[in-house]
């Protein structure tokens, strides 16, 4: 069998592809944490195993039901980021459409670990209640405090604002085939947990915290149960700006072949000046366009981005973005000139590039559209709020 192995705990555990389960004899949310989607990120498997065994042992009181699903398990086997291709970017429409074809010309050897967590969630999603809640735990090769990636719905954001820890929205924007961009499509909570660096111990302590606040935030676990102060606490202490909301406004694309390396010193949510130099690309130099703060610098040999930079959104607009979206302010963007609903997904809309300079992105982020593809007249945009699942979801609140 498999192994994962933790650097900080100097310690392997056996692993398979559901980790553990824990099913509730009253009803309530099915809660789905996936983690080891990378191969050299084990910390939310060893954290997820110390929570289950915990509630297991102590025979807590729960509602509903969690699964705890371990990503790829060859790449955790030995200790690398993927074998032939990164798991979580091969989740894409395209993607998922070659799933049921027999040509196998394109497949890697993590097809097999994509097509058995897709048959797994499937299954979970057509057998168990709702409402589903899935999170996806992560590390960086960088140091940093916790934080949160965000697909941009309201539904999202309402429930990972319970958290006491930054949330960075926009990530949809810059990364094609994420697995929880494939299920927020689908209308459902989804969203990531980056707990700290790889291989340290206080990763762990971060993913339990993590873990233990998901489960009552969902209404799996009564806040009773557990220290809910203790694991509040702890990640609330974790940075000065716990409570902030960002967006990812550029990133640098690594590409093949290309020599890229991230000037060393740089920690997650530092800040940087404009034209400051953050990494040399085939010995060229790679330079902020903005001031902002780096976000996820590149330390290791795998990845497809050297780098995100990001800035703080203020809560007016947070706020003004909530009302829009309540009142389907968005309707009226197909009467502006330039602006037209996409012949085949009326969630798309088309925009004409040279009537796009006028509107900053940041307008249609408000409306809660993203854009991901680039032609050379238009700018395609997409509501991520059309499939949202709302009315299957509780209110989000302690009380």
């Amino acid at each position: 069998m498999a192994q994962a192995y933790s650097k900080a705990l100097n310690k392997s555990i056996q692993i398979q592809r559901i980790l553990g389960k824990v099913q509730g004899e009253q009803s309530g949310p099915t809660i789905i944490f996936i983690a080891g989607m990378h191969g050299n990120e084990p910390s939310g498997i060893f954290a997820l195993s110390e929570v289950i065994n915990s509630i297991n042992h102590q025979r807590l009181s729960i509602n509903g039901n969690l699964f705890a699903i371990v990503g790829n398990i060859k790449a955790l086997d030995k200790e690398v980021r993927y074998l032939e291709e990164d798991l979580n970017r091969m989740w894409t429409n395209e993607d998922m459409n070659k799933l049921g074809s027999s040509d196998k010309s394109s497949s890697t050897k993590e097809t097999q670990e994509q097509i058995e967590i897709y048959t797994l969630l499937k299954e979970i999603l057509s057998k168990e209640n709702g409402p589903f809640y899935f999170i996806d735990l992560h590390t960086t090769s960088s140091k940093t405090i916790p934080f949160t990636l965000v697909n941009d719905t309201l539904l999202n954001r309402r429930f990972v604002s319970q958290y006491p820890v930054p949330m960075i929205l926009g990530i949809e924007e810059y990364l094609d085939g994420p697995l929880l961009s494939y299920v927020n499509e689908l209308g459902y909570v989804a969203f990531g947990y980056e707990s700290g660096q790889h291989d340290e111990l206080s990763s762990i302590d971060n993913h339990i915290a993590f873990i233990y606040l998901t489960l009552v935030f969902g209404k799996f676990l009564k806040k009773e149960s557990i220290d809910f102060d203790k694991y509040f606490n702890l990640l609330s202490h974790t940075s000065d700006f716990s409570r902030d909301t960002y967006e990812i406004f550029e990133t640098y694309k690594i590409s093949e072949n290309e020599k890229f390396k991230m000037n060393s010193g740089f920690e997650n949510f530092q800040r940087v000046s404009q034209n400051q130099e953050l990494a040399k690309s085939d010995q060229k130099s790679i330079k902020a366009s903005e001031p902002g703060r780096i976000f996820m610098p590149l330390y290791q040999s795998h990845g497809g981005e050297g780098f995100f930079v990001i800035r703080k959104i203020p809560n007016f607009f947070l706020h003004l973005s909530t009302l829009f979206r309540k009142v389907k302010f968005d309707r009226l963007l197909p009467f502006l000139p330039g602006v037209s609903i996409h012949p085949e997904r009326k969630e798309t809309l088309l925009v004409n590039r040279k009537i796009a300079r006028f509107f900053a992105k940041q307008f249609f982020h408000l409306l809660g559209y993203r854009s991901k593809h680039h032609d050379k007249t238009h700018l395609i945009i997409k509501n991520r709020e059309t499939h949202s699942r709302e009315n299957e979801y509780p209110s989000f609140n302690l009380n």
